[in-house]
């Protein structure tokens, strides 16, 4: 059990000491976070099974961090809220809470509510890949189609396009992508664009003037999705498997 990461956003020091305390005393693996942006940097590092969320945390919507949560496909969520009208509740639920649970509460109640959505995760295959239209990313195999073809991408490229991917057409600064792409600590956000330049020569059709990875000014990259068609005509119908291809490299 003790790789099971469960992560705690929650406002109250006090309490989310406390939350961490007796989780990891029942043999879960804690990472504690006091606002949403620190919060999204332990998602990219742990990959959680559960998430627990002050709905009330100051200077972040509880509701729309849910709905993030959602789009990533990867954890359960139990919103702890000291409002407890029906309206409040339905609004948590129908956000993507998987569970709410009000405040006060006692200490083995969140633990049993925690425990039975732990189960649950057990009984969910994790998803094997990110489909975007046109671009599938396959999390098994480490491999990248565009279009139908194989683009055969270093491992360094293919975080740098899986941290990008997984910012659903947000800009992500190059100190963001050095922290969540980088295996080790670099000091010099320069080595981004370095980076870039080699994925747009692998994946666009025009490296210069770049329509799927672009140049944000005076921020970093982003990954536009809305070049990417919905529907491929390439993509699989039977079995999930994919057509040969012959791969593309690029230089």
């Amino acid at each position: 059990m003790g790789y099971a990461y469960i992560s705690i956003i929650e406002g109250n020091p006090h309490l989310r000491s406390l939350l961490g305390w007796h989780l990891q005393h029942v043999g879960y693996s804690v990472c504690q976070s006091a606002d949403f942006h620190h919060a999204r940097e332990v998602f990219y590092t742990t990959q959680p099974s559960l998430v627990v969320i002050d709905a009330e945390l100051p200077g972040g919507n509880s509701l729309e961090f849910c709905q993030w949560l959602l789009q990533q496909r990867q954890s359960l969520i139990l919103m702890l809220s000291a409002r407890n009208t029906e309206s409040d509740i339905v609004r948590g639920l129908r956000a993507g809470a998987d569970d709410y649970l009000t405040k006060p509460f006692g200490m083995q109640e969140f633990l049993a509510r925690a425990e039975a959505l732990m189960r649950r995760t057990r009984n969910v295959a994790p998803p094997t890949s990110l489909d975007y239209g046109d671009l599938k990313i396959d999390l098994v195999q480490r491999r990248v189609y565009l279009q139908g073809q194989m683009i055969e991408l270093t491992p360094q490229e293919y975080s740098l396009l899986y941290v990008l991917a997984q910012n659903d057409g947000e800009p992500l600064s190059r100190s963001e992508l050095l922290r969540r792409a980088w295996p080790d600590y670099i000091d010099n956000p320069r080595t981004i664009d370095t980076h870039v330049l080699s994925l747009r020569k692998k994946m666009e059709t025009d490296p210069r003037q770049p329509s799927l990875i672009q140049t944000v000014r005076n921020i970093g990259y982003r990954l536009n999705l809305d070049v990417l068609k919905p529907e491929p005509s390439w993509y699989p119908s039977v079995n999930g498997q994919l057509p040969p291809i012959q791969a593309k490299t690029g230089s």
